[in-house]
């Protein structure tokens, strides 16, 4: 099978054949990424010969059905026992059997709670090949054929978080191999909120599936914090099922102008008499025979700094570098959360850098959490079966402060300029005090937008995973707009906390009761389990219900009131 890969592959014949035995397949799952190339199909065959030497054919199946992925966010068939007939594997039927075991062509494809009657169809012929082999008669399979299986009904459950709990699992083995424990099992706390967790994934995915193919672009990611860091919602990709590659946080992605922010606090904290209604020359300087140009490829004079960053012009900041030198702003950079090691070449300024989604989250939430290092964090909690702590995060520990109060009232003023009246307005939510910058790399390759609120902190990358180029996609366009679609989600009927360095007067909220004022309008507070639209029209029914009373006892409009808007209610539900 992998000659006739190969042989067809080599031939360009315009697809792409797979060809693995059981043990590459293995190999794939426990040591290499998805990608499809010769070298890794190379790897592959290497790992293949040395797990045949160490482990009987038993074994090497065993380990296979423990990490193959069976759609659903699960991985093992142990998972999908239980996630899709609420079962254990070894209480399952024939027809079950047969239903999970047509899961490894394409799990995508033939998981029985996105198309049951493929399931079913796929099931149907691997009963037929187990009577073609011999192992079951056609008597034994007629039962299972006439009562196919039934898979539970999921359509109503939020998402389970896959791309978070995967990277929570690495974390977690971290944490584990940094402890003496003997234990093997253990019970782990997480940061994640699963309502906010369904916003980021709709927010992304829905502006991709509608404008995406608009722009050219075919995959997007996003993590959210809260300014003190834990993580609240990450999305690693369009598609779980398809792909596994957590584009959040392999650091392989330049950010663009989005890296500004790390040059003007390095001039800010090394120029403490520099502030951002400064005038500063816009003048080219090469350095080299490297001459940066502004997006627009208009030469700038004199302007003012914040307008510079506003209008995100790329020669102010190249000669803020020359002016403080490069290896300060990298050095800054590393301190403020970008963990793995770059280049310091000419253009650093300009974001020639590799980063992750989730370092560039970290990295913004030091602006929101006035200057003091916030690392962005999942685990708070690893305990034993036995109820041993093994890990406890410490909210109370002393953090390092990285930036002035100062400097972070600077950026967060320029930020704000950039959401008003610059290249990130389609990031204004109404209401919310939402400051961030925009990200665009040559050749239109990556586009971001990072940014913050009082209340939250998230980075969002738009792009392709071959790097291929985009239809003249920006961080203002879509990265932008995903932003905002999932703040204003997550900014409904929340207490609006104000930002550091911002002339902003949130809007006020008002938690409903008997003792109001009538004329005032009521908000209640989020409810957890419910999206905005739905808790709109719960809140509508609320309203006309409230009507009705009131229209037909007047007498009780006053208690009519202190019924809305039903918070709990709603929470139940």
């Amino acid at each position: 099978g992998t000659l006739r890969a190969l042989m067809s592959n080599a031939s360009g014949g315009g697809s792409l054949q797979g060809g693995s035995s059981i043990t590459q397949q293995l190999a794939k799952n426990l040591f290499l990424s998805n990608e499809r190339t010769l070298e890794r199909k190379v790897k592959e065959a290497f790992l293949a010969i040395w797990l045949e030497a160490h482990y009987s054919k038993d074994e090497i199946l065993k380990l296979y059905f423990d990490r193959a992925y069976m759609g659903g966010g699960n991985v093992g068939v142990a998972a999908a026992s239980e996630f899709y007939f609420g079962k254990k594997v070894t209480d399952i039927t024939l027809a079950e059997a047969a239903m999970l075991a047509g899961l490894f062509k394409a799990p995508t494809n033939y998981a029985p709670h996105v198309d049951i009657a493929a399931a079913r169809g796929r099931a149907n012929l691997v009963l037929s090949r187990m009577v073609d082999s011999g192992f079951l008669t056609e008597g034994q399979v007629t039962g299972a054929r006439r009562n196919p299986a039934v898979a539970i009904d999921r359509s109503n459950e939020i998402n389970s978080p896959n791309y978070f709990l995967d990277w929570a699992f690495e974390e977690t083995k971290k944490i584990v191999e940094a402890t003496d424990t003997t234990a093997n099992n253990f019970i782990v706390r997480t940061t994640i909120d699963p309502v906010l967790q369904s916003y980021a994934e709709d927010a992304v995915i829905s502006v991709v599936r509608e404008q995406g193919e608009q722009y050219n672009v075919e995959q997007a990611a996003m993590v959210v914090t809260e300014p003190t860091g834990p993580i609240r919602a990450m999305v690693g990709g369009m598609d779980y099922g398809k792909s596994q590659f957590n584009r959040a946080v392999v650091p392989n992605r330049q950010p663009g102008s989005a890296w500004k922010p790390f040059v003007y606090a390095t001039a800010f904290e090394l120029k403490p008499e520099y502030d951002p209604a400064m005038s500063y020359s816009g003048a080219t300087r090469c350095i080299g025979d490297w001459c940066p140009r502004n997006y627009s490829g208009n030469q700038v004079g004199r302007i003012s700094l914040i307008s510079a960053f506003a209008q995100s012009i790329n020669t102010v900041p190249v000669n803020l570098s020359i002016e403080t030198g490069r290896q300060p702003i990298a050095d800054l950079a590393h301190k403020m959360g970008i963990t793995n090691d770059f280049p310091v070449t000419r253009a650093l300024a300009l974001g020639a850098a590799s980063v992750s989604v989730i370092d560039m989250t970290s990295s913004y939430a030091v602006f929101a959490n006035r200057g003091y290092k916030t690392t962005a964090y999942g685990i708070t909690r690893v305990t034993s079966l036995r109820g041993e702590t093994i890990f406890e995060y410490d909210t109370e520990a002393p953090r390092e402060r990285v930036l002035s109060e100062q400097t972070v009232a600077y950026l967060n003023e320029m930020m704000r300029a950039v959401v008003t009246n610059g290249t990130g307005r389609r990031a204004q939510i109404e209401g919310v005090p939402a400051v961030g910058k925009t990200g665009t790399t040559s050749s239109y390759r990556d586009a971001w937008f990072c940014g913050f609120t009082g209340n939250y902190v998230a980075a969002v990358w738009f792009g392709n995973d071959d790097y291929r180029v985009t239809k003249n996609l920006t961080g203002g366009l879509l990265p932008t707009i995903a932003w905002q679609k999932f703040m204003a989600y997550a900014h409904t009927n929340i207490e609006i906390k104000p930002l550091y360095g911002v002339d902003f007067e949130p809007a006020p909220f008002v938690i409903a009761s008997t003792e109001e004022d009538p004329a005032v309008p009521l908000q209640a507070e989020r409810p957890p389990t419910l999206k905005p639209e739905a808790a709109r029209k719960l809140l509508e029914v609320a309203d006309r219900l409230g009507a009705t009373l009131r229209s037909a006892r007047p007498d009780q409009e006053q208690a009519a009131l202190s019924l809305e808007p039903a918070a709990p209610a709603a929470e139940s539900l």
